[in-house]
């Protein structure tokens, strides 16, 4: 069984720009110097915007929901069958290999905490300081050795394979690193990390958070073992995840969550305990009823950007990415972020610091003045942004004054982030609006609330 939808059988189609359609796009948003303007969505490395696609999909399934696995009713089987086509949907996506699983999780952070808990005995990771929170924190109960930041994609294969020398041969061991940076945007170099990995007897998880809806990522052209993403970065919403990869540690390790649907066969003992067998598929850690729309937004989106062409894609974010550079470069005062380099190969993501500025203060008033979405502070990378500002991480700035004299460190930094669904329009102007407020200042009080700059509207 399958739904059929007109919009799944279309071409994707783009807008006048070249982006892809998403919603809120249209959407207009008040100023406090007043009137309204259309919204500039430049926050994509947090959250991008469902595509119209994924939404028209997943509205033309929404009445004929029901449960997944096991029902016997006609919606419960054609959902059943929509959920496994969906996950088929994903491992292509992935070029995932033959006997790979596709495991439906809640985000990245979810699923690499469901790889954390199914390492062998004794396994010990290998992880640079430069990555996310999601990548970095999850694996408090093996043996983690961190990496400090290389400067150079050469640099961080050799600080891998200086590392992997020095461990114990005959355990297990895993490395984890991302595929683009959620702070940078660049690439790191996958493939060349996957054979030191490899070479050394240790597998490699690749998180793929930032990567994914940017650039195309085939399992087997990495030669990574396992690969992680988030739907919500990959313009599809409702909180789901994936994990890609081997099966024999997701299949040896217990249930990522025990109960139904995890479970093949339940009995009772004579001494009043439970024998369980769990299942040893993908739904051996799928236990629960599943979110059949958020694995079906997921294969949606994984389709919309099949069709519509990486090639394509990435190309026309390479100029939206130019656009940006070389208006920023126009700025004295301010400084892209980088570690491998101005030249480095990268995503829609870049971070900076305006010489003079709270990250904040500016952050708020892009938002409040010229209704531009960017974000602000350390981007649940914190050894990372503090590498490359040098900060002292005890320190705090307050919104309403500049946090630093020109010439001193910044505390934060303000991250701008695009993709398909960007039109060149907002990328100008973000740049217009930050050559206007580093030459003018800001036209509006702003004060701290709750940790956050916001204006004052006290007055």
């Amino acid at each position: 069984m399958s739904v059929s939808t007109a919009a799944a059988a279309q071409t994707v189609c783009r807008d006048i720009s070249g982006a892809l359609p998403v919603l809120g796009r249209d959407v207009t948003v008040p100023l406090v110097t007043g009137g309204e303007v259309t919204y500039a969505a430049l926050d994509y490395a947090a959250s991008a915007p469902a595509l119209q696609r994924v939404w028209d999909d997943v509205a033309a399934y929404a009445p004929y929901y029901g449960s997944v696995h096991r029902g016997a009713g006609y919606l419960s089987q054609l959902s059943t069958d929509l959920f496994e086509n969906s996950r088929r949907t994903v491992a292509e996506f992935l070029d995932c290999r033959e006997d790979d699983q596709v495991v439906f999780t809640r985000s990245t952070t979810d699923s690499l905490n469901l790889l954390a808990a199914a390492l062998p005995a004794g396994c010990q990771v290998f992880v640079f300081e430069t990555e996310h929170h999601a990548s970095l924190l999850p694996w408090q109960n093996a043996r983690v050795s961190y990496l400090d930041a290389p400067r150079t994609p050469r640099q961080a294969v050799e600080n891998l394979e200086r590392a992997l020398a020095d461990r114990d041969p005959q355990g297990p061991a895993l490395v984890c690193v991302t595929g683009a940076s959620n702070v940078t945007g660049e690439l790191w170099p996958v493939r060349e990390l996957a054979a030191a990995a490899h070479a050394h007897g240790a597998r490699i998880v690749l998180d793929a958070a930032q990567l994914a809806p940017h650039h195309p990522v085939s399992v087997r052209d990495l030669d990574v073992d396992w690969v992680a993403f988030s739907g919500h970065k990959l313009y599809a919403p409702f909180g789901s995840g994936v994990l890609a990869g081997r099966a024999d540690w997701l299949r040896a390790a217990e249930p990522y969550l025990a109960g139904g649907g995890a479970s093949r066969k339940v009995t009772r003992r004579a001494d009043g305990g439970v024998d369980v067998e769990w299942h040893e598929s993908a739904a051996r850690h799928e236990a629960g009823s599943p979110n059949v729309i958020g694995a079906y937004s997921i294969a949606s989106a994984c389709k919309a950007l099949t069709e519509a062409g990486f090639d394509t894609l990435v190309a026309r974010e390479e100029h939206l990415i130019r656009k940006v550079r070389e208006g920023l470069a126009e700025v004295p005062q301010v400084r892209v972020l980088s570690l491998f380099g101005d030249d480095a190969p990268r995503v829609g993501v870049l971070s900076f610091v305006v010489d003079g500025w709270n990250s904040s203060h500016f952050a708020a008033a892009l938002s409040a003045e010229y209704g531009i979405g960017v974000r602000d502070g350390l981007f649940c990378a914190h050894p990372l942004v503090r590498t490359l500002l040098g900060s002292d991480p005890q320190t705090q700035g307050e919104c309403g004054a500049p946090e630093a004299a020109p010439g001193e460190k910044s505390l934060n930094a303000i991250r701008v982030s695009f993709g398909a669904g960007t039109p060149d329009e907002h990328v100008e102007r973000f740049v217009n609006a930050v050559k206007e407020l580093v030459r003018d200042g800001a036209r509006w009080n702003y004060r701290t609330e709750d940790g956050r700059c916001v204006p004052d509207t006290s007055a």
